[in-house]
């Protein structure tokens, strides 16, 4: 894709998620034709939103658990961005004015400590553990803002940053303290009854494989993550659709509890 297509194609993305209207395929010429394109536009509707999101802050990963590849259909992870203004601490009270369809997922995130800049790539486990400062139980804010999302393809999804929408965290856990990521048990509840469960090894076996793949693909397109980025690791349950009147409570074994609702 040329350079006017990226940013038409952008352009239309970031129209409709300001005016919270139901996205439908692009026009045939602006469609991304692969993943590749789907980033380039994803970067251009990165510059695009942050007047009206706030500041960049980190990313999320989605399609990291056999439930997600499977509910989506796409058989590898997918990056999109996260910006300060839909960043929540626990207990937040979300409008459900603004979403199209809103839905959490229940996840791990980190909070970087140290850079994991291109030069240093291709990077481990053990490398991008050693990034990490603070963990935190997180609720993922995820919208269904497509007229129909199963229309839309992976590359337009991926450039509409995979149906991010912010999140909210919990309190912040030192790295040291979190113990073994891979074995933290999750659950989701929604007034109150279990909506899903789920372990820190169904995100790629491992969470820190989901931030090695982030820190890799980044370094691919010869971007880095940055120290004081928040990382959404990946989803422990299938997306939990919500109402207005809903409240959300996320529990993670060694994290603690997230907590919000939707008014």
């Amino acid at each position: 894709m040329g350079a006017d297509e990226v940013l038409a194609a952008a352009q239309l993305i970031v129209g409709a998620r300001r005016e919270r209207t139901p996205l439908a395929p692009l026009p045939a010429h602006l469609q991304p034709k692969d993943e590749a394109a789907g980033y380039e536009i994803q970067h251009e509707v990165h510059w695009l939103l942050a007047e009206h999101a706030g500041d960049f802050v980190g990313y999320k990963i989605g399609c990291t658990s056999k439930v997600m590849q499977d509910y989506i259909g796409i058989p590898h992870p997918c990056a999109g961005g996260v910006f300060a203004g839909g960043v929540h601490a626990s207990g937040a009270a979300l409008r459900g004015a603004d979403f199209v369809r809103v839905g959490v997922e229940c996840e791990i995130a980190v909070r970087l400590a140290k850079d994991l800049l291109p030069l240093d790539a291709p990077f481990t486990i053990a490398h991008v553990g050693d990034a990490i400062g603070d963990c935190y139980a997180a609720i993922e804010i995820v919208d269904d803002r497509y007229v129909q999302w199963e229309t839309m393809g992976a590359p337009t999804l991926v450039a509409d940053d995979f149906f991010a929408a912010g999140c909210v965290l919990g309190p912040a856990v030192p790295r040291d303290a979190a113990g073994d990521l891979a074995a933290v048990q999750g659950r989701a509840f929604v007034n109150g009854a279990l909506a899903g469960e789920g372990t820190g090894a169904d995100v790629l076996g491992h969470p820190l494989h989901a931030l090695a793949w982030l820190a890799n693909h980044l370094a691919s397109r010869g971007d880095g993550l940055e120290a004081g980025q928040l990382v959404l690791t990946g989803s422990l349950v299938k997306t939990v659709w919500l109402k207005p009147g809903d409240r959300v409570r996320m529990e993670l074994d060694g994290l603690g509890v997230v907590e919000a609702g939707i008014v």
